[in-house]
């Protein structure tokens, strides 16, 4: 027989086991409790993570889209800055009328895109600018070089011909001959001298003070057509132009001048005026009938004559180069006068003004050095009629004695109409310049001479 406390003891010690187990059974499910927490909130941190992977994701490929199209779009730019809007900066620099293009897309380019192409564009001009007046300078000089020897040489064949005029007493048709051929070479000497000039040469010819007249009369010489210019003087024949300004006046007024001439019909005269005005100065309008000039014309010749014009490149003065502005202009910024050509003439073409200032004007004496016969004689008007500055208080004996005045109806006085004045009371007589005999014969007195040789006498080649 078992005893009775062994069922008990295998009771308590199962109740143990079971209790153990149950512990176990516990402790392994508050652990695996836990294991699924965390693996939940690893999950959850795995799949926040995964949303912000693909939320970089789409960001990323989001900012790739646009950097391609960025991209794109500067590719874009550079391609239309090569083949568009860098040909264009040179013509840009020699005229405004070709402009530059702006952005291909000027609202979707960025502020630094458009700051760095534009740059390239200012870089590119700094650097054709510096290389045209490199080439332009260098162009100058040799232009220079070359029209200061062919001038010296024009003039030595100048002084050749003047010889050969007061010497030669041959037949008239040999005469008239040798005269054409100075001429000519006056015009060829007016096309160098303006050419170096342009080159920055100076004149090239020194003068003593020369009356104003005789200056317009020997530039109209230099010109083809020159009888068709007709010169009014209304400035006293003493007045005159010293001796450094001579010469660039003598070439702005035969520019100006060979201008008129140019652009009006051959029938048609060119009228020229000397006047001196109230301050002092003297001017020298040239008045052309052609169809004048354009408003871009005008502009830019008003630009040129200007003093300002130190800056224009050869290149900028047409194909061929138009030279006779630039010329005034250097000569206006060297030595001081003016010259204006936006004003229209009396006959619907062009009035050029050439203004000397006081400081370039000079009085010669016209008795130790008698101005030109050829040049025009200043026209004297005039003087006007001065009345008495005072009236005597008492008449005199011979003087009827005055009548009052009857007043009228209304108690006013009424003004009576003065009598003839008596002749020589109170006027100046007009006074004319008489023309010297002696002094114009002393002037034609050689030139006569050899017309009446070649009238009377034989041509010796001709007859050996």
């Amino acid at each position: 027989m078992t005893s009775p406390s062994e069922p008990a003891l295998a009771l308590g010690a199962v109740t143990v086991v079971m209790a153990v187990v149950a512990l176990l059974l516990a402790l392994s499910r508050r652990k695996q409790t836990r294991r699924c927490r965390e693996m939940d909130a690893a999950l959850k941190s795995a799949e926040s993570r995964t949303r912000e992977a693909e939320t970089r994701t789409r960001f990323a490929e989001s900012h790739t889209r646009d950097a391609e199209a960025r991209e794109e779009r500067f590719r874009a730019e550079v391609t239309h800055l090569v083949s568009a809007r860098l040909p264009a900066v040179p013509l840009h620099l020699i005229s405004s009328h070709h402009p530059v293009p702006g952005l291909l897309n000027a609202g979707e380019a960025g502020p630094e895109d458009a700051e760095l192409l534009d740059s390239v564009l200012t870089r590119v001009s700094e650097m054709v600018l510096k290389e045209r007046r490199r080439v332009d300078a260098a162009a100058r000089a040799a232009l220079r070089g070359a029209s200061q020897d062919s001038q010296a040489l024009s003039y030595r064949l100048q002084s050749e011909l003047d010889a050969l005029q007061r010497e030669f007493t041959g037949s008239r048709h040999l005469t008239h001959r040798m005269l054409a051929a100075d001429h000519l070479n006056e015009q060829n000497l007016r096309l160098i001298q303006r050419t170096a000039i342009v080159c920055g040469a100076w004149p090239g010819h020194v003068r003593k003070d020369t009356y104003v007249a005789e200056i317009v009369t020997g530039a109209s010489s230099r010109l083809r057509g020159f009888d068709r210019i007709k010169i009014n003087s209304r400035i006293a024949s003493n007045v005159g132009i010293v001796g450094r300004a001579a010469e660039p006046v003598a070439v702005a007024c035969a520019e100006l001048m060979a201008n008129a001439l140019e652009h009006s019909r051959d029938d048609l005269a060119v009228d020229v005026g000397l006047i001196q005005s109230g301050n002092g100065n003297v001017c020298i309008t040239v008045d052309d009938a052609g169809k004048g000039m354009t408003a871009e014309a005008a502009t830019r010749g008003a630009r040129l004559v200007s003093a300002d014009t130190h800056d224009v490149m050869l290149t900028e003065l047409g194909d061929p180069p138009s030279q006779g502005f630039a010329a005034i202009g250097r000569l206006v910024a060297d030595y001081g006068f003016h010259v204006s050509i936006d004003h229209s003439s009396p006959y619907g073409g062009v009035r050029a003004v050439v203004t000397i200032p006081p400081n370039l004007l000079a009085s010669i004496d016209e008795e130790a050095e008698p101005p030109s016969a050829m040049a025009p004689q200043a026209a004297v008007a005039p003087k006007a009629e001065r009345r008495p500055t005072s009236v005597p208080e008492t008449p005199v004996d011979d003087e009827k004695p005055r009548t009052p005045v009857p007043d009228s109806a209304d108690g006013l006085p009424q003004r009576r109409r003065r009598g003839p004045a008596a002749p020589g009371a109170g006027l100046a007589a007009p006074t004319y310049r008489a023309p010297d005999p002696e002094r114009s014969l002393r002037a034609w007195s050689e030139f006569q001479d050899g017309l009446e040789s070649g009238r009377t006498g034989t041509d010796l080649e001709e007859t050996q």
